[in-house]
């Protein structure tokens, strides 16, 4: 009997850590493809890249390190509790530009337009601090429809910490 009290526990064991990691990769994978095929297409047909291909021309091939990537917004309201994708719709991180380390952002037009809220901002906040502290450049790269009004007041605070 012991053992199937055992067996029937649901405290992760040394045998589920590989299927953890599997399921990290997995989110991580999704993360970086985005919020799907049609967001992409429609990115391109207005003539536009994604954040993500912004940056691969900005930064020597390789270099990006992504900071933050698995955030998301923790609004509620106006139906975002049920739309919380990963990395909120910047991407924020550091590469080389003909070998020199730039810390960088990105909004991500296909993620609720582009739009600045609380977590987004924080990231944004970090990477500029971040840059701060390295004494390197930062380069924003904007495509962004401004501040996520559903999140109200907190959108428009992120605002003014990027602008002080």
């Amino acid at each position: 009997m012991a053992m199937t009290t055992a067996a029937a526990s649901t405290e992760p064991g040394p045998g589920d850590l590989h299927g953890r990691v599997a399921e990290l990769h997995g989110v991580r994978a999704a993360a970086l493809a985005g919020p799907g095929e049609k967001a992409t297409l429609a990115q391109h047909a207005k003539g536009k890249l994604t954040a993500r291909e912004r940056i691969g021309l900005l930064v020597d091939p390789g270099t990006f390190r992504e900071v933050e990537q698995l955030r998301r917004h923790r609004a509620t309201g106006f139906g975002l509790e049920q739309k919380r994708p990963h990395t909120d719709g910047v991407i924020t991180g550091w590469g080389t530009v003909e070998g020199r380390t730039v810390f960088v952002y990105a909004h991500d037009f296909r993620i609720f337009g582009g739009a600045l809220g609380e977590a987004h901002a924080t990231k944004i906040h970090k990477i500029m601090d971040m840059a701060i502290s390295a004494g390197a450049p930062l380069v924003s790269l904007n495509d962004g429809a401004g501040a996520r009004i559903q999140e109200g007041v907190s959108a428009l605070a992120g605002y003014g910490g990027i602008f002080q």
